[in-house]
């Protein structure tokens, strides 16, 4: 009897021995939970580290020349694609300083640096670009009227192939009524613009056969570069009564020149375009050019991200608001008309 109460005791103790023991061990998980916290961690991280990385894009932008109107077009083509794909593109900007051949170098470059995509701001931009590359994709900017550009006949709105844009076109027919808005005993106008823009000279035409029906005089004043600007604009003010002066680059370039033979021969300009209204003008139908990048610019990422088929995308357009410069109006001593809104400095 002794004996089995001696067992029991000697049981009991042993049990109490592997109690404690098992408590002892019950700390044990919490290493191994931290070890595979730890694992999971890294685990993560690694999956982090072998997710792809946002694709690249190269973009080559062609500017024809530095002036208010392709600059703002540019950056708001830069501003709308940096924002729909932030961190993701490249820009390799060049400027062509006004040369047309430039335009074709840079865009060779452009074409051997094997860019995702071109932005051809201004027709000889365009032109040059259409020429150099079937493959890659083409967006023009600030271009009058694709058909004229790119020689389409019949020209539908879509371009095909590598190609669509945005253009500048503000309606020549409310650009001629301007003239006989703001100044009714108008007789003669000239026609002031460079023989070398095909797009200037598709303006001209359809403003002097605007002007006929109003039986309105016009004749041509073309210069060829920037060099006889000047004269040919002082033959514009000895003949006609208003200036007409189309959205054109050279003419953009040389505003001062032009507001420095119009003024004191006190003749007045319709302008095409803000840019060029701004510095030699009186009052324009415009459109806002920084806008008009940005049109391009979501055009591009619809593009380069596989959401647009370029071959298919129309030719786009932007809204044109009539506006007037005030100080130019104040040194011909005009008083503005309604339905205008000043041009901002």
């Amino acid at each position: 009897m002794k004996t089995t109460k001696l067992l029991c005791l000697v049981l009991a103790a042993l049990m109490v021995l592997f109690a404690f023991a098992a408590c002892g061990e019950t700390k044990q998980p919490d290493t191994t939970t931290a070890g595979t916290s730890a694992d999971t961690s890294a685990d993560t991280e690694a999956t982090t580290e072998a997710a792809p990385a946002a694709k690249q894009y190269v973009v080559g932008i062609c500017q024809l020349v530095q002036h208010p109107a392709l600059d703002a077009a540019t950056q708001g083509f830069m501003d709308a694609l940096n924002e729909a794909l932030p961190g993701q593109v490249t820009f390799q900007n060049k400027n062509a300083s006004g040369e047309s051949n430039n335009c074709a170098t840079i865009i060779n470059g452009f074409v051997s640096d094997k860019v995702d995509l071109i932005m051809a701001n201004a027709t000889p931009a365009l032109t040059a670009a259409a020429s150099a590359t079937a493959d890659i994709p083409i967006l023009g900017t600030s271009i009058t009227a694709y058909g004229v550009a790119l020689d389409i006949d019949n020209f539908n709105g879509t371009v095909g192939g590598n190609i669509s844009g945005t253009s500048d076109l503000a309606d020549l027919a409310q650009q001629a009524a301007m003239i006989t808005e703001w100044f009714p005993a108008t007789q003669k106008v000239a026609l002031l613009f460079c023989s070398a823009e095909a797009n200037s000279r598709y303006q001209i035409e359809e403003v002097a056969k605007s002007l006929a029906e109003k039986n309105i005089e016009t004749k041509e004043f073309a210069f060829t570069d920037t060099n006889d600007v000047t004269s040919v604009a002082q033959a514009a003010c000895d003949w006609a009564d208003v200036i007409y002066i189309p959205t054109d680059n050279t003419a953009a370039s040389n505003t001062e020149a032009i507001a420095n033979v119009l003024v004191p021969a006190g003749k007045p300009a319709i302008c095409g375009e803000e840019g060029i209204c701004s510095g030699c003008g009186v009052a324009t139908l415009s459109i806002s050019y920084y806008d008009l990048g940005v049109t391009t610019g979501k055009m591009a990422a619809k593009v380069l991200t596989g959401e647009a088929d370029i071959s298919t995308m129309p030719v786009e357009y932007t809204g044109a608001t009539k506006k007037y410069n005030a100080a130019m109006c104040q040194t011909l001593g005009i008083t503005p008309i309604d339905g205008y809104t000043a041009i901002e400095d």
